[in-house]
């Protein structure tokens, strides 16, 4: 079995958890207004748990939001931070 990428598991989050049609992994999610506020609160507490990860809110840049690329990156980020404390 091939492990889950870590954009397959973000993409996993709108479908499974959130209720939208899987985007497309460049697509900026805040311009098109997938993500609005509410959802955007949904999608980080999603995100913690996922990936056990705590987003500070001093992180919150809603730039490292607009698309799943930008998530994963932004994740793997906090995932290493998070290893290093």
């Amino acid at each position: 079995m091939i492990a889950p990428t870590m954009q397959d598991r973000i993409a996993n989050i709108f479908v499974r958890n959130l209720h939208i049609k899987l985007p497309a992994p460049d697509r900026d999610l805040i311009e098109d207004g997938t993500i609005d506020s509410l959802t955007f609160v949904d999608l980080i507490a999603h995100l913690e748990q996922e990936f056990s990860i705590r987003i500070p809110l001093d992180d919150l840049d809603l730039n490292h939001f607009r698309s799943i690329v930008q998530i994963g990156e932004f994740v793997q980020t906090q995932a290493g931070n998070h290893r290093d404390t």
